[in-house]
């Protein structure tokens, strides 16, 4: 399914099934199909990062970025998640769509290193906690951990307003940085404290690329 056309492909991911009861404690909030469509097609089309790639997704949620990766030709998906309850979400929709080279495993994305699996990927995709309330400054460790896990490229998704603290960082850690979309992000009412019905929030799709001088 490499040569998915976009719109199609968007189609696909438009049947991913979300959270059930989403966790605030842990901001989940599903990648709008349409963004993960977009996000995806333009990691494989201009860059070549899925198609035949072993892919890791941080913080898989429900299992879009995967799920995606999939349909676009990676070698292996395996998807890293602390929520049991969306493991078995991520496993019905695996198994829906019949994709026999995903997995999904249990486990703390910010204790991954003691998982000695430094450089085992090519490609890493992944829609961080934005670090709002009480979990600041998790995106960026999110972030941190991917680029210890990849031996090629990462690409991610934060707001906008933190753009400069990421080229700070990307070029304390050595690595290539470079935003290649600027998206909205449509976040619908999920929560009790939401006092609006959705609200737009600016964000950039990061590429990172790993160099030999990097920091792993």
């Amino acid at each position: 399914m490499a040569c998915l056309k976009l719109k199609k492909f968007e189609e696909f991911l438009q049947t991913v099934d979300g959270f059930d009861n989403p966790k605030v404690t842990l901001e989940q909030y599903v990648t709008p199909s349409h963004i993960a469509s977009h996000m995806l097609y333009m990691i494989q089309t201009n860059y070549d990062d899925l198609e035949n790639k072993l892919v890791l997704d941080l913080g898989s949620g429900a299992g879009m970025l995967s799920v995606g990766a999939s349909l676009l030709g990676a070698a292996y998906v395996l998807g890293i998640e602390i929520d049991s309850d969306a493991i078995e979400i991520f496993k019905n929709n695996v198994s829906e769509f019949d994709l026999n080279n995903v997995d999904c495993v249990r486990w703390d994305v910010l204790r991954l290193g003691d998982a000695n699996l430094n450089s085992a990927f090519d490609t890493i995709v992944m829609n961080p906690p934005f670090g709002t309330k009480q979990n600041k400054g998790i995106d960026m460790t999110f972030l941190r951990t991917g680029l210890n896990l990849t031996k090629h490229s990462l690409y991610s998704l934060h707001k906008t307003s933190t753009r400069d603290h990421i080229r700070k960082k990307a070029i304390e850690w050595n690595v290539r940085a470079s935003i290649i979309a600027e998206l909205k992000y449509n976040l619908p009412h999920t929560y009790k404290f939401h006092k609006r019905t959705s609200v737009d929030i600016a964000v950039d799709l990061w590429r990172f690329e790993i160099t030999k001088n990097s920091f792993h």
